[in-house]
């Protein structure tokens, strides 16, 4: 049976919702039977219309949603409710979601506040409702393979990690002109303290953490704000501490000019090194001391559970970010599938960013930031 899914935001004009539908409908594990798209009455009404629901389960709020749905039958009522709004719009719909009995997905930053974070958490914990916060670059085959690679032992002890993600879409300043996106990105009161440290800084942090298995313990951050007029920081480079003695280095800018979205990653240890990048995504390179590189491909004989798990195709056929964001999705359904006795999953099901991941998000964000107005050197992120 698939899970009944609903959406708060994502209506027409609005850029990952779209992505967001396309992915929970890749595996078919879900069926959206009702959204309250936007803020905007009439543009939420044509939005349902033309996904084709049924009229009386397009709401003008997502408090009349949930209000609504809870009223309806078990076996009609929404199981999972997909929230695709700014940053602002996080914590009340997931907390009223969540305290009322329906499972969430929602896109990173988990909330504008560390606080805010930590309430979600302690009513998940109390509901007994789950949560998968929409950290896409961890649902790549070879991001799950060098995460295998990496605990077995593959490269041995992790002594320094690398990530950078550049764009280059906010290096004039666009939220002078009518561009949504930049807009609510670089407005404090929508997306948080942070502007690039918040919207792929975290991407990048969560990254780190997950492959390497480490966490981070300190930084030491330089924030800045690059384009005249704006608001928050579009560039930032931030050194790292970790568990076990390592260290790293995390660069994310918004203002590399003409750089598009290829988030890369790089990995060493006592014996060798993975790297990795969107750009190629379906190859990860291995370094080992005094052998030739590997470079290991998705789909290939010789990867691991975890890695073919998330793979769908034969070798040499292209997996992107659609099917990675997909792979959330579908993890997270089989999860509440096994919890309602439906099906048995595997264990590689349960690998998706959740709770935890989005209050170390939300850790990073407010000691990075911290760090970036401090003179004091280190900074340590405390939960």
């Amino acid at each position: 049976m698939k899970l009944r899914l609903g959406m708060i935001g994502g209506g027409q004009g609005a850029f990952i919702g779209a992505v967001h539908r396309i992915a929970s409908r890749i595996d078919d594990e879900y069926e959206l039977v009702c959204g309250a798209f936007s803020s905007d009455a009439k543009r939420a009404q044509l939005s349902g219309e033309t996904l084709g629901l049924e009229k009386d389960r397009i709401y003008s709020s997502y408090q009349e949603m949930i209000n609504q749905e809870k009223l309806l039958s078990p076996a009609k009522r929404v199981q999972v409710i997909s929230i695709v709004t700014p940053n602002n719009v996080h914590f009340e719909p997931a907390k009223l979601a969540l305290e009322n009995g329906f499972h969430v997905i929602l896109d990173k930053p988990m909330t504008l506040t560390l606080e805010e974070a930590r309430q979600l958490e302690a009513i998940s914990n109390t509901a007994g409702t789950k949560l998968c916060l929409t950290h896409t670059y961890t649902g790549y085959p070879m991001i799950k393979q060098a995460k295998e690679l990496i605990s077995a032992g593959h490269i041995g002890k992790v002594r320094k990690v690398y990530v950078q993600y550049l764009q280059g879409w906010l290096s004039t300043y666009l939220e002078g002109s009518d561009h949504k996106q930049a807009s609510w990105r670089t407005d404090p009161a929508k997306s948080g303290i942070a502007g690039a440290m918040g919207d792929i800084g975290t991407h990048a942090f969560n990254l780190i953490e997950y492959v390497s298995g480490l966490e981070v313990t300190h930084v030491c951050a330089d924030i800045n704000t690059i384009v005249q007029g704006r608001q928050l920081d579009d560039d930032g480079a931030v050194l790292l501490r970790l568990t076990s003695g390592a260290s790293g280095v995390l660069v994310s800018t918004q203002v590399a000019t003409g750089a598009e979205n290829n988030i890369q990653m790089s990995v060493y240890g006592e014996k060798g090194g993975v790297e990795w990048q969107q750009d190629d995504a379906n190859s990860l390179l291995v370094r080992l001391v005094d052998k030739p590189t590997e470079i290991w491909r998705t789909g290939g004989s010789y990867t691991g559970s975890l890695a073919n798990h998330n793979t769908r195709t034969p070798a040499g056929h292209p997996e992107g970010y659609l099917e990675a964001f997909a792979n959330l999705y579908r993890n997270f359904a089989l999860t509440l599938k096994t919890d309602l006795g439906e099906i048995e999953a595997p264990p590689e099901a349960a690998d998706y960013p959740g709770i935890r991941e989005g209050l170390r998000g939300m850790a990073f964000i407010e000691t990075v930031i911290a760090s970036g107005k401090s003179d004091q050197k280190w900074t340590p992120l405390i939960l």
